[in-house]
């Protein structure tokens, strides 16, 4: 799994306080940073296995294997 840079990962983690501001304000700085912490190594995992899916998918197209829509 490729993971975002220290830099990016800074960025969103900006990103993402300032737009759960409101959401997350009752909770103290460190439980703050643990839950920001937290929801970017899950996107960053929820977009390696969305990614090896679409890989997986594509591959299928690829052979002329029919996948149902259901998969879609």
């Amino acid at each position: 799994m490729k993971k975002i840079s220290s830099k990016n990962r800074k960025a969103l983690k900006s990103k993402m306080a300032e737009v759960l501001g409101d959401r997350i304000q009752n909770l103290s700085v460190g439980m703050q940073d643990i839950l920001l912490d937290d929801l970017i190594t899950a996107f960053e995992s929820r977009i390696a296995v969305l990614n090896q899916a679409q890989s997986n998918l594509q591959c299928f197209m690829d052979l002329g294997v029919e996948v149902e829509n259901e998969l879609l």
